[in-house]
C-alpha cells in the first residue's frame, strides 16, 4: 500500500513538473510559499521567490495587480478566473485561474494560481483579444493622455500621449508611479473629494477642471482634466480620466491676447495722433505771433535788464511749446515720408555714430550684434533715426551714463520680419507704468526734463511703418525694446 501511494505521489509530481502552466502556491499576504515559474519569466529560481510577494517577484510591480484574481478569492473563499495584462508595451496577457486550499473544517489555508498565456493558445477567445488589442491601440492612438490607476493609486493604464505630458515611459508609470506623484501637493486628494460630491457635476464625474501635472523632471504642465470614477457594486474600484495639454491653447490665448492688446493700443494711439495734430495746428499760429513780437520788442525798445530777461523767457517758453508742437505734428505723422529700400544695420549704425562721442555715452558699454544677411526694409531714415535716437538716449539716461547697452538685428524668416532688440543694464521700467509708457505727454523724468512724446512718436514711426515695438524688463535687470519691421511694404 505504500509502494502505491509512493508510485502515486511520483506520477502526481512528474504530472505537475510536465505540466506547461505555471502554478504558484500564495499565502493571504501575497507572498509565494511554492511555485514552479518558467525560467524566461523571471531571473530567479523557485527556492529564491519562497517568501517574495508575488506582484513583485513575478510582474515588478509595488501593489497587487489591478484585476487579480487572488484578491477575488479571498474576498469570497470561491475560485475566480480574471485577465490580467503582463506587459502593456507588447501586449501580452495572461489568464490567472486561482482557487483557495481549504483545510478539514473549510478554512482557506492557501491559494494555487494557474497561468494560461493566451497567445499560446489557438483560438482561444479570440473575440477577446481582438476587442483588448482594439482598445490598447484606440488609447495609444488617442490625442490627449489616458491614465487609469485603482484606488490605491497604482497605474494600470497609461497611454503614449500621457507619457509626452508626464515625460515617464508607460514601463516606469505602470511599474511604479503612483497616480499620486503626477500632482502637485494634495491635489490628488482634493480631485477625488470633488469627484465625490455633486460640485463638478453629477458624483462619481469631474469635467474641464484645470489642473497642473508634475512632471518626471519636476516641471509641470497645464491640462484640462476630465476625470470618472470606476464602479463595480457600488463600490469605487479604479479611476480614469483624460489629460488634455493646455500648453499650445495657452500660448494662443497669451499671443491673442497680446494682439488684442496691440490694437486696443493701435486705436487709442490713432485717436490721440488726430487729436494731436488739431491741437498741433491751432497753437503753431499764436505760438509765432508770440516768438516774433517778444524778439521784436527786443530789438525795437530800450528796456532795462529785468524786462529784457522776462521777454527772453518769454521767447525761450515760446520757442519750447514750438518745439512740442512739432513732435506733436510728428507723433501725429503729419509729415512728409520718404519710404525707401535701406539697410536696417547701416541706419542703426548711424544713429550710433551720432551719440557715441557725447559725454552721456563715455562710460558706456555698447554691444552691436548685427545680422549680416539681413534684407533690405522700406523705411524713411530720417524717422528710424529718430527712434533708435529717442530709446538709445533713454537708455543711457536710464544708467545714468554708466553701463551696458546691447543692439541686436535679426532675420525671422518664418514671419518675413526684421528684429531689432536694444536693451540696457538700467533699473528697468517700474511695472506699474509698463503699459503706460507709450502714451503721449507720459514721462518719468523730472519736470522739464521731457515732453512725454519721445516714446509716443517712436510708436507711432513703427506704426507707420507696418511694424509693432514693445518694451519689457529683463529677468537679469533693465529693460529691452523690441521692434519688428515688415521686409515689405
Amino acid at each position: 500500500m505504500n509502494e502505491i501511494n509512493s508510485k502515486s505521489d511520483k506520477y502526481l509530481i512528474k504530472a505537475i513538473e510536465t505540466f506547461k502552466r505555471q502554478i504558484v502556491v500564495i499565502s493571504d499576504d501575497y507572498r509565494i510559499l511554492a511555485s514552479r515559474i518558467k525560467p524566461d519569466h523571471t531571473s530567479m529560481e523557485d527556492s529564491e521567490l519562497k517568501g517574495k510577494t508575488c506582484h513583485l517577484a513575478m510582474f515588478n510591480r509595488k501593489n497587487p495587480c489591478f484585476n487579480c484574481p487572488v484578491a477575488r478569492v479571498k474576498q469570497t473563499n470561491r475560485p475566480s478566473m480574471n485577465l490580467i495584462h503582463i506587459d502593456e508595451d507588447s501586449g501580452d496577457s495572461s489568464c490567472l485561474y486561482a482557487y483557495p486550499i481549504k483545510g478539514p473544517n473549510g478554512e482557506k489555508n492557501a491559494i494555487v494560481v494557474l497561468d494560461f498565456f493566451l497567445p499560446s493558445l489557438d483560438n482561444f477567445d479570440e473575440k477577446r483579444c481582438a476587442s483588448n488589442a482594439f482598445l490598447r491601440n484606440l488609447l495609444n492612438s488617442a490625442v490627449d493622455g489616458v491614465i487609469a490607476a485603482d484606488m490605491t493609486g497604482q497605474i494600470i493604464i497609461f497611454n503614449e500621449t500621457a507619457t509626452e505630458i508626464s515625460g515617464y515611459s508607460r514601463k516606469e508609470a505602470l511599474g511604479s508611479l503612483n497616480i499620486r506623484d503626477i500632482y502637485p501637493d494634495d491635489d490628488a486628494r482634493v480631485i477625488m473629494k470633488k469627484m465625490r460630491s455633486d460640485e463638478y457635476g453629477k458624483k462619481g464625474i469631474i469635467k474641464s477642471y484645470r489642473q497642473t501635472v508634475v512632471r518626471k523632471d519636476g516641471t509641470t504642465t497645464p491640462i484640462l482634466l476630465n476625470a470618472s470614477t470606476v464602479y463595480e457594486n457600488d463600490r469605487e474600484i479604479a479611476t480614469i480620466g483624460v489629460f488634455h495639454d493646455l500648453k499650445e491653447t495657452m500660448r494662443m490665448e497669451a499671443e491673442l491676447e497680446k494682439t488684442q492688446t496691440q490694437l486696443l493700443q493701435s486705436e487709442k494711439m490713432s485717436s490721440l495722433g488726430k487729436l494731436a495734430a488739431g491741437v498741433a495746428h491751432q497753437l503753431n499760429n499764436p505760438l509765432g505771433s508770440i516768438t516774433l513780437f517778444s524778439q521784436l520788442m527786443l530789438e525795437d525798445y530800450e528796456l532795462n535788464e529785468d524786462a529784457k530777461k522776462d521777454l527772453l523767457r518769454i521767447k525761450s517758453d515760446a520757442e519750447r511749446c514750438t518745439s512740442i508742437v512739432k513732435e506733436l505734428l510728428e507723433f501725429a505723422r503729419q509729415t512728409k515720408r520718404g519710404v525707401k529700400p535701406h539697410n536696417l544695420n547701416k541706419i542703426i549704425a548711424r544713429t550710433l555714430f551720432l551719440l557715441r562721442n557725447q559725454a552721456l555715452f563715455h562710460n558706456i558699454e555698447i554691444i552691436e550684434d548685427y545680422e549680416e544677411k539681413l534684407p533690405d526694409i522700406p523705411a524713411d531714415v530720417q524717422q528710424l533715426n529718430h527712434v533708435f535716437m529717442n530709446i538709445i538716449l533713454n537708455a543711457a539716461d536710464a544708467m545714468e551714463g554708466k553701463g551696458r547697452l546691447e543692439i541686436a538685428t535679426r532675420l525671422e524668416k518664418e514671419h518675413k520680419k526684421a528684429l531689432v532688440k536694444i536693451s540696457d543694464s538700467g533699473p528697468g521700467i517700474p511695472e506699474k507704468t509698463l503699459p503706460n509708457i507709450f502714451e503721449p505727454f507720459f514721462t518719468t523724468k523730472e519736470q522739464g526734463k521731457g515732453t512725454g512724446l519721445g516714446l509716443s512718436m517712436a510708436y507711432g514711426i513703427i506704426e507707420d511703418h507696418g511694424g509693432s515695438i514693445t518694451a519689457n524688463n529683463q529677468d537679469k535687470g533693465g529693460a529691452v525694446f523690441t521692434i519688428e519691421l515688415p521686409l515689405k511694404q
